[in-house]
């Protein structure tokens, strides 16, 4: 019975010892990110791995029967392989937390980069953890004997159990290599701008099964990984995030180009939201309902700025129009012969 006070203190000296380090890692956290993410990631499976490793060390055959203490020892067996897993995943995410705390820093050109190594050290990170837990459940299995005699027929069919087991999540292996496939070729990064079935929208999450687009309505659409291997989409932000809007007029032909087109840069050099770098005013088609088409052109750093400016220089060159050149507002004509009682009434009209 004198063990039992010796296993308590044992206990609760472990659990005062990662309290002690858990204080002095919040301090040190302050100024070192390590420090704040290990006690972020940590604190609970080191409290567990602490607790677990006191009682191993602490505990003794004599308390506890003859017939349970097997089982007492296998208990603590799995759940110390349990615990130390736990705490080495919280380890590596702490880890990689500080490299993707450095990167979301970084801005102008080389962000691209930047958020091109985030992706793959989410998804790496990922496989990571899985190929651990998988291994501690091996490592939990093989704690039993009857499994350890299984061992080679388990291996001599380990062909046969693949096969079956690749055909059956044919889907979710495809999804698995999908995501690396994106990772890795660059083609999609965390916070690109991407166009999906005409839903525009930000790579707010990607896994390595499915990719989560924060919509511009903060709507989420989630897709499979493999979708973005299979279809066709649009990355507006691949080789950089500057884009080039476009607002269409279709007004009467009366209209006078080069009056808009001056109007056009004289708002644009006055608003913050053009990059100062391209920008035209072009006729660009003639319409069979005798309307004329103008295009304006100009560029902004992103694609959110570019619809701001979309929207700012349509109003503008609407209201332009309207105050300035009513007569080039869309009218649509028709020519009737002079003899047609309708052309005679028009005219008495004043038509």
């Amino acid at each position: 019975m004198t063990n039992w006070p010796i296993l308590a203190i044992a206990i609760a000296g472990a659990i005062l010892v990662v309290e002690v380090a858990r204080r002095l890692l919040s301090r040190a956290g302050r100024r070192w990110s390590f420090a704040r993410h290990l006690v972020e990631h940590c604190t609970w499976a080191a409290f567990s791995v602490g607790v677990v490793v006191a009682t191993e060390l602490a505990f003794a055959p004599a308390m506890v029967g003859q017939p349970a203490r097997e089982g007492v020892e296998r208990v603590l067996g799995l759940v110390t392989i349990a615990c130390v897993t736990w705490l080495i995943v919280g380890v590596a995410y702490a880890v990689t937390d500080v490299i993707l705390d450095r990167l979301v820093l970084i801005e102008g050109d080389a962000n691209r980069r930047a958020r091109r190594i985030m992706t793959q050290i989410a998804l790496v990170r990922r496989v990571a953890t899985a190929i651990i837990i998988v291994v501690a459940l091996g490592a939990m299995l093989f704690s039993f004997p009857q499994v350890r005699a299984l061992g080679a027929g388990l291996l001599a069919s380990a062909g046969i159990a693949g096969a079956i087991v690749g055909i059956a999540a044919q889907s979710t292996i495809g999804n698995m290599l999908a995501g690396l496939q994106l990772a890795f070729s660059d083609a999609l990064r965390l916070d690109d701008v991407v166009v999906v079935n005409n839903e525009w929208g930000r790579i707010e999450e990607l896994t390595l099964t499915y990719v989560v687009l924060r919509l511009w309505d903060e709507r989420r659409l989630v897709l499979p990984v493999s979708y973005f291997t299979k279809n066709p989409f649009e990355n507006w932000t691949k080789h950089g995030s500057r884009v080039v809007a476009a607002v269409h007029l279709r007004v009467d032909w009366s209209v006078p180009v080069g009056k808009l087109r001056e109007e056009l840069h004289r708002f644009i050099q006055d608003n913050p939201l053009w990059d100062q770098k391209d920008w035209t005013l072009q006729v660009t088609d003639v319409q069979t309902n005798g309307l004329v088409e103008v295009r304006a052109l100009m560029s902004a750093a992103d694609s959110a700025s570019a619809w701001d400016l979309k929207c700012d220089v349509r109003e503008h060159l609407v209201e332009y129009v309207r105050k300035n050149y009513p007569e080039a507002l869309p009218r649509f004509r028709v020519d009737l012969p002079p003899d047609d009682p309708r052309a005679t009434a028009w005219k008495a009209a004043g038509a």
